[in-house]
């Protein structure tokens, strides 16, 4: 009988030892995940984004590129309003890309260095290991942490984040705020580590191209090729804010869009083109509003060719709320700071007076005010997403 015991004892040892050698704590999983970012060369990520700081959720299909040391793609489209944009680093810069408006707009930031992205890897894994107060739990086939918030706006202050236990690869994602509401969810659907992109994966004229043609990065998108030192006029010039005589390509490309048109006679096709598409779009007011804040008039603006209009806030905060459709294809704003809106990313500039400038749907915001919180400007620009115009 004590034989039988001895033998009892010694299975049961041995089955606990062997079930303890499969499960990590949270130090282990956390030098993994410094290990993954010392090596991290690429990835490629697709999933859903939901932000619940509006009255209405908005929804957007996200899919993320990232090429190391520091290019970027991200693909953002709203599939209620068919709208899709692309935030775009490279060499060149930070571009916001509306393809189907033929529509470019250009920052010069750091982005996304200076500032934390709910959909991308380096974002959340930098929280995790930053924060020493991170609380770590193991559920079924996921780690999951609970980590500070690390974003520009105050008001997020506490992230959980679904990591894969066998990969590390991102799961889902909830951004809360100080009384513990979601306000920015992610789920992704797929996530590849070591994704392999073509060379042009991450250029702006193969990125506005591309997606009137075919999916990247599959699909060579085919190009006219010129002799060299010979150019072609397309509709794609530039009109930077601080170079407006400029009409050289942003990129320095010089290759054409495929189309057979070519010379004086596309060009004036192309504007022909860009004309019929401009027009007033009416003036789309914000559906959220800080506590105390009331629309004070609309200063009229005679005559603009952008169809631009002003609505001026006052109360609580007092700011300017500024809409225009730009006629040229690109447009450019000197330095300033990317601040993610979700749906896209807009530039925060100024200090005493500091100024949000955003583009969506062809149309160009810009929030100006003296002492109107960050946060808030954040929430009036999401709000303005599915405002029609009046």
């Amino acid at each position: 009988m004590r034989r039988i015991t001895w033998v009892l004892a010694i299975v049961m040892s041995v089955a606990i030892l062997v079930a303890g050698c499969g499960k990590k704590d949270a130090t282990a999983v956390v030098q993994d995940l410094d290990k993954v970012m010392s090596k991290l060369e690429s990835y490629a990520g697709i999933g859903t984004m939901t932000l619940h700081s509006g009255q209405q959720p908005l929804e957007y299909r996200v899919e993320v590129w990232y090429q190391n040391p520091s290019y970027y793609r991200i693909e953002l489209k709203n599939e209620k309003k068919d709208i899709t944009q692309i935030v775009l680093r490279n060499k060149e810069g930070v571009f916001v890309l509306t393809p189907s408006l033929n529509k470019i707009f250009r920052f010069q930031s750091d982005w996304p260095e200076n500032q934390g992205q709910v959909y991308l890897y380096q974002t959340l894994v930098r929280s995790i290991l930053s924060d020493n107060a991170r609380q770590f739990t193991a559920d079924g086939e996921d780690y999951v942490f609970e980590v500070a918030a690390n974003y520009q706006t105050d008001s997020l202050v506490r992230q959980k984040i679904w990591l894969n236990k066998d990969s590390y690869a991102p799961k889902q994602v909830q951004v809360s705020d100080s009384d513990s509401k979601v306000i920015v969810e992610m789920k992704f659907n797929q996530f590849d580590f070591g994704k392999k992109f073509e060379q042009d994966s991450f250029d702006m004229q193969r990125n506005m191209t591309s997606m009137k043609n075919a999916a990247l990065p599959n699909t060579t998108v085919e190009v006219n090729k010129l002799p060299t030192g010979e150019t072609k006029e397309t509709n794609a010039q530039v009109d930077n804010s601080e170079h407006p005589d400029s009409t050289e390509p942003s990129s320095g490309t010089t290759e054409g869009t495929g189309s057979e048109t070519t010379g004086s006679d596309a060009g004036a096709n192309d504007r022909s083109n860009d004309e019929a598409e401009l027009g007033p779009f009416g003036i789309i007011e914000p559906s959220y509003l800080p506590e105390g804040v009331a629309k004070k008039d609309e200063p009229a603006i005679p005559d603009s060719k952008e169809h631009a209009v002003v609505i001026r806030y006052t109360g609580t905060y007092n700011f300017t709320l500024m809409e225009s459709r730009p006629k040229d294809m690109e447009t450019g704003l000197p330095i300033g700071e990317g601040l993610n809106l979700g749906f896209t990313v807009g530039q925060l500039s100024g200090e005493e007076q500091k100024a949000l400038t955003w583009m969506y749907d062809g149309v160009k915001y810009r929030i100006v005010s003296s002492d109107l919180p960050t946060a808030e400007m954040v929430k009036i620009a999401q709000s303005l997403v599915d405002q029609p115009g009046k």
